[in-house]
């Protein structure tokens, strides 16, 4: 299937639940017995693209059903929030986008493609990824660990330089720590570059685990800031597991609330407030400490 091709839904409220598979449809393609339509069409009849899909996506690990069939959308410029119990498949849905784990069943689309072991490189370019701590490479140092893939695929040292500089200032890190090593660095400090990796390739869908755990208030509360003010000037597609219900109502357009690997209800943090789904939902939601 062509990378430029993108699925969408029905004109519809934003709130409403995502389609079922048959009322996908493509928008560059002819019509046909599918459902595929031109995309002049589409852009009348449908206007919410989606850069993330997961449809009926499930996976086993080691004999146990860790997803259920699972469908979860994320449109272009959104940012969508995973959040749960520990162990409830969060972290599975994101190594499932970035191919680092094939599906059961179903099939995970990013930026237009089927993620599949011929399509998986390509994808990652597309994806930048936050692993949980910052996830450094300890023999190298943080400019480094940046600037590893840019140098991978060619890109010249004076436009290596240029973009280490443009992310050092946008995740506001002073550029001399760029030339110390992880185990030099505060915990902030690992995370704020391992954003800047994430960022490097400028790719529009950004995954993120966990990206401010273990820091202390102080610093949480301003890379949240940041990391919001980010996600709307450069208009990234994000997909967030946190267990912060705080930080995902700050950050995410929408929250997707999971359990024993299901998603029990997507929506706005309001519509999860004011309207749960079951009485799962309105137990994890009062269950915030009150200082929250």
């Amino acid at each position: 299937m062509p990378s430029d091709r993108h699925y969408v839904r029905d004109a519809q409220s934003p709130n409403d639940p995502p389609p079922r598979t048959g009322s996908l449809v493509c928008a560059n393609a002819e019509t046909d017995a599918a459902g595929f339509v031109d995309e002049g069409r589409a852009r009348r009849r449908f206007r919410a693209v989606f850069v993330i899909a997961l449809d009926g996506v499930s996976k086993t690990l080691d004999g146990k059903l860790v997803l259920h069939p699972t469908r979860l959308f994320v449109r272009s410029g959104e940012t969508v929030a995973l959040v749960g119990p520990s162990g409830c498949g969060k972290s599975t849905i994101l190594r499932l986008v970035c191919g680092l784990l094939v599906p059961d069943t179903g099939h995970v689309r990013v930026d237009g493609m089927i993620v599949t072991p011929k399509t998986v490189q390509a994808v990652r370019r597309r994806i930048g990824y936050v692993v949980q701590s910052g996830g450094l490479f300890p023999h190298l140092t943080a400019g480094d660990n940046v600037a590893l893939l840019a140098r991978h695929l060619g890109w010249s040292p004076p436009r290596v330089a240029a973009r280490l500089e443009a992310l050092a200032r946008l995740v506001r890190v002073d550029e001399r720590l760029l030339g110390r090593y992880s185990a030099q660095l505060s915990g902030g400090e690992q995370q704020r570059v391992g954003i800047m990796r994430a960022l490097m390739l400028d790719p529009p869908v950004l995954l993120m685990d966990e990206p401010m755990g273990a820091l202390d208030p102080i610093v949480r509360a301003r890379l949240r800031e940041d990391l919001k003010q980010l996600f709307i000037e450069w208009g990234k597609t994000v997909l967030l597991v946190t267990h912060d219900l705080d930080e995902a109502a700050y950050l995410g357009n929408q929250v997707a609330l999971m359990r024993s690997g299901q998603v029990v209800q997507q929506g706005t943090m309001r519509q999860l407030v004011v309207a749960p789904a079951d009485p799962f939902v309105r137990e994890f939601i009062e269950a915030r400490p009150p200082c929250a």
